[in-house]
């Protein structure tokens, strides 16, 4: 089986790197959105699962490959920002993200990571596609999965409110996941992501 890796927004191929090492077994194709350099978007033939983070949940739902048999979202989601009859993150949270970005696009970032769980040193970034994507996570909001889809979510959470993590992805065929961990789970505990993976890949396999 193919895994196609899609990292979420403030991050870029390198956060896969822990799981992906655990997971040899599979060849792996890393989409990268180019927050930090070149854009490297994802070729690939044949079946595929995708493992995605966060927004990058969104991505794949947005724009499925042709191979496409599963999806595996780690803290992912189907709509981020808040509506009626929707939990998510309030509008206001993200515009006034997207105010203080024109401003300073590295201080937001950095804060964004560091609410997140990550405190290493952010990379310089490339402001015009991490824009793009913000304004995405304000206003987006993906169709159901035509596809099985496993929500990992992870219950100490600092950037997904409870009541978002367990109403997302509301329709489609969905096996929910819960692990005591934050927001960075294939990071934070990539053994458990690297278990995870494989049942969905016996599962899909079978």
């Amino acid at each position: 089986m193919n895994l196609l890796f899609a990292h979420g927004w403030g991050f870029d191929a390198a956060f896969w790197e822990p799981l992906a090492a655990l997971l040899p077994e599979h060849a792996h194709v890393f989409d990268d959105r180019g927050y930090f350099g070149a854009p490297t978007p994802a070729e690939i033939e044949g079946p595929c699962l995708a493992v995605t983070h966060s927004f990058g949940t969104m991505r794949v739902l947005t724009n499925p490959p042709p191979g496409l048999v599963g999806i595996i979202a780690f803290n992912g989601f189907d709509r981020f920002s808040a509506r009626t009859g929707r939990a998510g993150i309030p509008v206001r949270v993200i515009d006034r993200m997207l105010r203080r970005f024109t401003q300073s696009p590295e201080t937001v970032l950095a804060e964004f990571r560091a609410t997140c769980g990550d405190t290493a040193l952010v990379p310089t970034p490339v402001p015009d596609p991490l824009r793009e994507d913000l304004l995405r996570l304000r206003d987006g909001e993906c169709p159901p999965p035509a596809v099985p889809l496993t929500s990992v979510q992870g219950r100490a959470d600092p950037l997904l409110p409870r009541e978002m993590r367990e109403s997302v992805f509301p329709r489609g065929e969905v096996r929910r996941v819960s692990h005591a961990g934050g927001h960075l789970l294939p990071v934070e505990d990539p053994a458990f992501c690297a278990e995870t993976v494989r049942a969905m890949v016996g599962a899909l396999v079978a």
